[in-house]
């Protein structure tokens, strides 16, 4: 396990399209880097963005507060655990 990233920035959407377009949107706002993503039933996206705190904080904040698609949920994880580093590692490999 190798910390990488100050934070990880998290954005749940529904369909893949929507996740391409939340991830754009992230990239072009601030200096993050996509990590990967996970989907799950019903066409659930969850993207995941790399990145120092406060640069991942306005990329989710960006999709957050000005959505270009319906936003299931959001978050930050600033300083993730060894564990939380491990889970993401997990969906990357999938």
């Amino acid at each position: 396990m190798v910390m990488k990233y100050g934070a990880y920035g998290l954005v749940e959407v529904v369909g893949d399209a929507n996740g391409v377009i939340v991830t754009d949107r992230m990239l072009k706002t601030a200096d993050v880097e996509y990590v990967t993503k996970d989907t799950k039933c019903g066409g659930h996206v969850l993207i995941f963005m790399g990145g120092d705190v406060s640069a991942v904080t306005a990329a989710v904040e960006s999709v957050k507060n000005d959505p270009p698609c319906p936003v299931v949920q959001s978050a930050v994880v600033s300083n993730p655990s060894p564990e939380m580093v491990d889970i993401v590692e997990t969906f990357r490999k999938r």
